[in-house]
């Protein structure tokens, strides 16, 4: 679950090479290895834990006077609360997974300022590190605090095979999409034409109605940072109202099944896998985190933006995880080396390989062993045809109105005027606190 990883093998003395110079100070390769102990909290989800033990094993044996320690699982965000909340983090936080919100952090200054170390830092192969970026270090107020490592897409999924097998035309559109809707749903198979994940309700918002929301704004993708600022009437805006009469279409016609509600990830999951359901919002990931489950045949196909009108262009809905250096870390140092040895082609590439969706780097995949999605989405990115979204991270309170508000509101509780006065009064709450 993403809110819910390449490292080519070199010799120990290599490496050691390569990390020389990664001073607390220094923006280039440091000419010492770095020493002591060094923390790394990082969650496991859909990307499976495979790269982050490499490479953590691969940096340690660079530098053998370092020990790392590795805190990770899928509950790690929630465990670690009471040490953040204590004063004493871990040295190095990858911000993904549930429980985790990145903009907090930056609010309850838990974070280092790296803002002028990052601006000229170099990896371990010498380059520059942010020019080889794709989404840059977010500012906050002209400071940096993050790194993106992650750079998928959001999207609907369904599968090729199933489609082709019952003569189903794949909707690049919403008309279209309304159109093979219902001759899924009469088809007399028991199987419903969308599942979203309740649980986890920015599923369908990443999924559908972000890029819904930027193709009513006319393909003006700045609308989501205006949703993002929580600026005074954007809940009441056209582009907003008409995305989501876009989803009351699918529920008043019976598309979604009555089973998102209540459902998690991987049950919805194992429902669309099962042919249960045809479409499902979710993330590039969706394949790696299946793992074995994924039937024998079954062909993921990926449509960005499904909330599109005829004609209009794709919209592609980027999703970044970040990683960070904590503001109290004990190992600055070690922390600052071990970013700048991540961050390479090499390291790029085995992350498409072994986690299913790109990293933040630009890396060439066509050669690589990672999946078709990956190297399908790598083109997609630079396609200049495709209109990207900037990556937002919302208001935490602001977020949690939003995913109770979809629920209701795609279980029929709720209609259109309601969602936006809830989440109009959510997003003046999130103006007054600051």
């Amino acid at each position: 679950m993403k809110k819910r990883t390449g490292v080519a093998i070199l010799t120990t003395a290599s490496m050691l090479a390569l990390i020389a110079g990664c001073g607390s100070n220094s923006t280039a390769p440091a000419s010492k290895g770095v020493k002591g102990e060094l923390e790394i909290q990082y969650f496991v989800g859909g990307y499976g834990d495979k790269w982050w033990k490499q490479i953590i094993s691969e940096f340690e044996a660079a530098n053998p006077g370092l020990k790392v320690k590795q805190t990770a699982g899928s509950q790690i965000n929630d465990q670690m609360k009471p040490r953040w909340i204590k004063g004493d983090p871990p040295d190095v936080v990858y911000i993904d997974g549930a429980g985790s919100n990145e903009t907090q952090m930056v609010t309850d200054d838990q974070l280092l300022d790296i803002t002028d170390w990052i601006k000229d830092a170099k990896n371990v192969d010498g380059e520059k590190l942010v020019d080889q970026l794709f989404a840059k270090p977010k500012d906050y107020d002209g400071k940096n605090f993050t790194i993106p490592l992650v750079y998928g897409s959001w999207g609907t999924f369904y599968d090729i095979n199933f489609f082709k097998d019952n003569g189903w035309k794949v909707p690049t559109n919403f008309d279209e999409f309304m159109a093979v809707g219902k001759q899924i749903k009469d088809s007399g198979k028991g199987v419903f034409p969308y599942i979203h994940t309740g649980k986890y309700p920015y599923y369908i918002s990443g999924g559908f109605l972000d890029s819904a929301i930027i193709a009513a704004n006319g393909g003006d993708p700045s609308i989501l940072v205006k949703i993002e600022k929580n600026e005074e009437g954007i809940y009441k805006s056209e582009p907003m109202r008409k995305a989501l009469e876009k989803i009351v279409k699918m529920r008043d016609a019976g598309f979604i099944d009555p089973a998102s509600k209540a459902i998690n990830h991987t049950d919805s999951q194992m429902l669309f896998l099962q042919h249960k359901d045809a479409f499902i919002p979710n993330g590039l990931w969706v394949q790696n985190e299946m793992g074995d489950n994924v039937p024998s045949g079954f062909d993921f196909g990926f449509i960005a933006s499904l909330g599109i009108d005829p004609g209009q262009k794709s919209v592609v809905v980027p999703y970044t995880s970040t990683m960070a250096i904590a503001k109290k870390a004990k190992n600055v140092e070690a922390a600052k080396a071990f970013v700048q040895f991540i961050f390479t082609k090499q390291s790029a590439v085995k992350w498409a390989e072994l986690s299913g969706v790109p990293m933040n780097y630009k890396a060439d995949l066509e050669s690589s062993k990672a999946g078709s999605m990956s190297k399908a989405a790598m083109k997609f990115f630079l396609d200049p045809g495709t209109i990207t979204a900037p990556t937002v991270v919302p208001d935490k309170d602001v977020e949690e109105a939003r995913n109770n508000a979809l629920v209701a509101l795609t279980s029929g509780e709720i209609d259109v005027d309601k969602y936006i006065e809830r989440m109009e009064a959510a997003a003046k709450k999130a103006r007054e606190k600051k």
